[in-house]
């Protein structure tokens, strides 16, 4: 009885209902019966997302298998035969663990959203399509479905900015829409390119492209331009300016959503195409990847330093951290590839949690301006501590989630023996300034909010209520994990780790092929050197 249990759990359709529940309930919500202040349908809605994060994980559980390397829980229909479309999709290792950070932060993300009184129907639902559409891009093995998928998400966050953000809300919003949209038809372009390269009926999905065998030219001209696309949403500098505009101007719940989800679609994105599909592009383009890495660690960091806008801030320190992605996707070693996956999850925990608690501090204190703040430690104890406890996961420290991934970056590619010693010694150190950078700043901040001289017209003039059990919850639930990855890294990264070294393998088979074709050690504009045959 157990065992035919079993078996009827491990059959059903997981991933297509992880994408299709939510957009179909959110099609509901128009039509919820609610007063107008929202108090019914934000039930609805934390309902919705909990069972949707509950489906993402009976998928794991029900029919995940951590020793495979291969895509599983496939579910695949034939959609458009003519056009070569199909709905397919599965889950491998590098995708299970963000469509459960997907399903995990958006629950969270509506409850967060527990406060919104204007337009809620339109807000939830808006929440709850994104829901779905952000798994979609996780959980797709078609890449002409992954351009919808990677489009539908694009909408609702332009609407979310532009009707409940702040001042500056219409110039955020658009400038996203038009970063995000303009640089998407590369992937269109790309995934035309890449379905059609042959004669014969196009083919889409990922199983038939990474058997393919594209020319190096050719590979090299869609990593280009799939780099451009998933360059603007990880952000990489100078495609980023984007997000402290959108940061700057959106509500808790966005921001969760932008930083704990938005931004891993991106990273996401380069080790699905980029790395895995276009190996040997992957080899020359990597050693690019990892000075942008450099850069953006450093970049970001001073820019967050001298920022005195909280949001801005904050923003700024999140394109610093995926730094790190960058540099661990550009590495040839599993333990640098492997660490670029946990910094994904780690940075998708603690940026949500340092959002949340920005926006909180917002709703009492009324202000973003670090120079208004000060001295709001004694009126706000419990706030002070979740700032702290977020703060310390955010600037490494050990026993925390951060610590481990970006250790893992950093180890791996300095043992890394395909850069040359030089090349690797002079990223790890510019990383390193980064590094030393991250506490400095996070401290200060921390110092000029709840310690310093007190802002009497701030403290007389607010009513600086300290931390709601609402939002002690939400921070514990996103510390719960922080701590546990962070002590026993391996609870994620068992998940992921068969599917890692199939990549890297086939990475550093496709640098031996360049090696051999273009004299690849002898050719020092690139920092490479060929490894031992």
């Amino acid at each position: 009885m157990i065992g035919t249990l079993g078996v009827g759990l491990s059959n059903l359709p997981w991933l297509s209902l992880s994408i299709l529940f939510p957009i179909v309930c959110a099609f509901v919500v128009p039509f919820f019966p609610d007063k107008g202040e929202g108090k019914e349908v934000r039930w609805f809605a934390l309902i919705v997302a909990l069972i949707t994060f509950l489906i993402t994980v009976g998928a794991y559980i029900n029919g995940f298998d951590i020793n495979n390397e291969n895509v599983q829980l496939k579910e695949s229909i034939s959609w458009l035969p003519n056009l070569g479309l199909t709905w397919t999709v599965g889950a491998d290792g590098i995708s299970m663990p963000l469509i459960l950070l997907t399903s995990f932060i958006t629950a969270l993300a509506v409850l967060a959203a527990w406060p919104v009184s204007f337009k809620p129907k339109l807000f939830f639902f808006l929440i709850l399509a994104m829901d779905g559409g952000q798994i979609a891009v996780f959980a797709v093995q078609d890449m002409l479905l992954f351009f919808l998928a990677w489009e539908l998400e694009l909408l609702p966050v332009y609407l979310l900015l532009a009707i409940w953000g702040g001042k500056k809300r219409q110039y955020a919003a658009t400038k996203f829409i038009i970063y995000t949209a303009g640089s998407s038809i590369f992937i269109l372009l790309a995934a035309l390119a890449m379905g059609f390269y042959g004669n014969g009926i196009p083919n889409f999905e990922f199983s038939h492209l990474a058997e393919t065998d594209f020319s190096q030219s050719f590979q090299i001209l869609c990593y280009a331009g799939l780099l451009i696309a998933f360059g603007v949403k990880l952000p990489i500098v100078p495609l980023h300016t984007w997000l402290p505009d959108a940061h700057g101007e959106a509500t808790a719940p966005v921001h969760m959503l932008l930083a704990g989800i938005l931004l891993k679609m991106g990273g996401y994105a380069l080790l699905r195409f980029n790395a895995q599909l276009l190996p040997l592009a992957h080899a020359q383009f990597a050693p690019l990847l990892v000075v942008l890495g450099a850069v953006n660690i450093i970049y970001a960091a001073l820019t967050s330093f001298a920022q005195r806008n909280l949001k801005r801030k904050i923003a700024y320190s999140s394109i610093s951290h995926m730094g790190f992605v960058l540099i661990g996707i550009g590495s040839f070693s599993s333990l640098g590839t492997s660490g670029a996956m946990l910094q994904m999850v780690s940075h998708g925990l603690i940026g949500a949690s340092l959002f949340f608690l920005v926006g909180a501090t917002y709703d009492r204190t009324k202000t973003l301006k670090l120079d208004e703040m000060g001295g709001v430690g004694q009126k706000m104890r419990i706030m002070f501590a979740l700032w702290t406890a977020c703060s310390l996961a955010s600037l490494a420290l050990p026993g925390m989630s951060g610590f481990v991934s970006e250790l893992m970056v950093f180890t791996g590619f300095v043992t890394d023996e395909i850069y040359t010693l030089p090349f690797r010694i002079i990223m790890a150190s510019l990383a390193a300034i980064g590094v030393i950078l991250t506490p400095i700043y996070l401290l200060s901040m921390l110092r000029e909010i709840f310690f310093g001289k007190e802002n009497p017209k701030l403290v007389e003039e607010r009513n600086l209520i300290d931390a709601e059990p609402r939002e002690i919850y939400i921070i514990g639930c996103l510390l719960l994990p922080i701590l546990g990855i962070g002590l026993y890294p391996r609870l994620v990264t068992e998940s992921y780790l068969p599917s890692i070294n199939s990549l890297v393998a086939r990475d550093l088979n496709a640098v031996r092929s360049s090696a051999k074709s273009i004299n690849f050690a002898s050719n020092e504009s690139l920092l490479l050197k060929a490894p031992s045959l």
